[in-house]
C-alpha cells in the first residue's frame, strides 16, 4: 500500500465539465474557515469549529499536503475533496492493518444539490486509481446523512459495515479498483 505522500504531487489541475480540482492557494484560506466553520457543513462531522480558532489556526495555504483538492467553480473555491489513509485506530477497515484510502469531501453550501460533490469525488477517484492502480477507496458516513448516503452509492461505494462512533451510526463502505480483463 502506497502512501500518498510518495504520488507526484501536485498533479495539474483536474478539470471537469464544470469544475477545476487544484492544489490549494493563499486564496482559500477564507472558503476553508468558511467549511469548518458552517453549522450546515459540519452537521455530520463533528459540528462547526468557533471562526476566531479557526482564524488563528488555519495557514495562510491551508490543506496544502497530498491528497487535498480544492473544487473551484468558476474560479472561485466551493468545497474540498480529500484522500486520504484512514487512522488504523479507528473502527471500520478492510483488514486488521487499516489505512486504507479513505474519500472525504466537504461543500459550502451555496453549492449543495447541484451534483457537484458527485463531479468532484468522481474525478479524485478516477485520479486516485490512475496513480495508485488496483487500491480500493473507502467512505465512511453517518447513516443519518442522506446526501452522502446517496453519493456513495452512486460512486459505487457497497456497505462493509456499520458502527457506532462519535456517537452515532456510521455506514463503512468501499468502491474496489476497476480492473480490466486480459
Amino acid at each position: 500500500m502506497a502512501e500518498l505522500g510518495a504520488v507526484a504531487w501536485p498533479p495539474a489541475p483536474m478539470r471537469t465539465e464544470r469544475l477545476v480540482l487544484r492544489e490549494s492557494r493563499a486564496g482559500d484560506r477564507t472558503a476553508f474557515i468558511e467549511l469548518f466553520a458552517s453549522s450546515e457543513v459540519r452537521t455530520y462531522l463533528g459540528g462547526p469549529r468557533p471562526r476566531d480558532e479557526l482564524e488563528r489556526a488555519v495557514p495562510e495555504i491551508p490543506g496544502r499536503r497530498p491528497g487535498v483538492f480544492v473544487v473551484e467553480l468558476d474560479g472561485a473555491p466551493i468545497g474540498t475533496v480529500m484522500l486520504d489513509r484512514r487512522d488504523a485506530e479507528r473502527p471500520g477497515h478492510l483488514g486488521p492493518e487499516g489505512a486504507e484510502a479513505e474519500l472525504g469531501y466537504m461543500l459550502l453550501p451555496s453549492a449543495w444539490g447541484r451534483g457537484y460533490a458527485a463531479e468532484a469525488c468522481a474525478a479524485a477517484l478516477d485520479w486516485f486509481a490512475a496513480v495508485l492502480p488496483g487500491e480500493p477507496v473507502v467512505l465512511c458516513t453517518q447513516t443519518a446523512n442522506d446526501r452522502s448516503m446517496r453519493l456513495a452509492a452512486k460512486l459505487g461505494f457497497v456497505e462493509v459495515a456499520r458502527f457506532e462512533e462519535f456517537g452515532a451510526e456510521q455506514w463503512f463502505g468501499v468502491r474496489s479498483p476497476v480492473t480490466s480483463a486480459d
